[in-house]
């Protein structure tokens, strides 16, 4: 097997923007920010919806509804009576 065909294994921290819960891992993603954790050096990468935050784990229901966008579905598609 050749060693310059692998992407380098890195440890990993993936933050939680919302909740600010940390997950130690190993992955191939690297960021500019590094941070020292117990003794160890990981790349810190920011994270906007993990286990610790979506819905579909937290049990929270949301409606995200931007400008309107389920009224101007039902406007556009709406069927006329003939």
């Amino acid at each position: 097997m050749k060693a310059t065909g692998h992407p380098s294994l890195n440890k990993v921290c993936f933050v939680d923007v919302s909740s600010g819960k940390r997950f130690l891992t190993k992955s191939t993603m690297k960021s500019a920010r590094k941070e020292q954790i117990d003794g160890e050096e990981y790349f810190i990468i920011p994270r906007e919806v993990t286990m610790d935050s979506h819905p579909a784990y937290t049990g929270e229901k949301r409606l995200v509804d931007t400008a309107g966008r389920v009224e101007k579905f039902t406007n556009k598609f709406k069927r006329t009576r003939k």
